[in-house]
């Protein structure tokens, strides 16, 4: 996962129904860790210097001409230039279509008002750089399963991702991201279960 050229600098544990968030400098990279697998994580980036450029997946989506995130591909800002680099996958199944969950998803479709939310949990753990005020870009759902059916309907199936499956994102500029373990247990988003997730962020060649 890391090569002898390279050094982790930091490691961070993401508990269940929590996010976390942590600054990179250009050329490190964050690497995002399913630890007992089938575990989505809601992930964003904003440029440190100016936080109203931030990853947005639908000019990803335009950028790309995709909906399938691949290596190689840049995590395009809303102002259409790559902030991150996507360099290293184990599962080849991910998101960057469906917004983050939030207070109104729980409370309408689900009837629970006090349920946790990846929106909330972006937003706590965005505090730490001060960008909490900042409204909470679409995220990449990283190992989130959706497959499109014969008449373009999403049906939601559990995640591929296995304990110990990753993937690797290279920093392109000075940026903030933050990443939520999502907090949907009563759907197969996360099969069913919230588990953790980990990320290391590895030292620039």
């Amino acid at each position: 996962m890391v090569s002898s050229q390279q050094r982790i600098k930091e490691e961070i544990f993401i508990p269940p129904y929590e996010g976390r968030s942590a600054l990179l400098k250009p050329g490190e990279e964050i690497i995002i860790i399913d630890v007992e697998g089938k575990q989505v994580g809601d992930f964003v980036c904003f440029n440190r210097n100016d936080p109203k450029e931030f990853v947005s997946p639908v000019h990803m989506r335009a950028s790309l001409s995709s909906i399938r995130l691949k290596i190689g591909d840049g995590l395009y800002s809303n102002r259409r230039r790559p902030l991150m680099t996507f360099t290293a996958d184990t599962v080849g199944k991910h998101d960057f279509f469906f917004p983050a969950c939030d207070y109104y998803r729980y409370k309408i479709d689900f009837g629970d008002e006090n349920h946790p939310n990846c929106h909330d949990n972006l937003k706590n753990a965005l505090k730490d750089y001060g960008l909490d005020h900042e409204p909470i870009p679409d995220p990449i759902n990283i190992f989130m399963n959706n497959v499109l059916d014969d008449v373009g309907d999403y049906e939601i199936h559990e995640p591929l991702s296995k304990p110990g499956d990753y993937v690797r994102f290279k920093a392109l500029e000075e940026v903030v991201i933050a990443c939520s373990t999502c907090s949907q247990d009563m759907a197969p988003v996360n099969g069913w279960k919230v588990t953790p997730l980990k990320m290391q962020i590895v030292e620039a060649i």
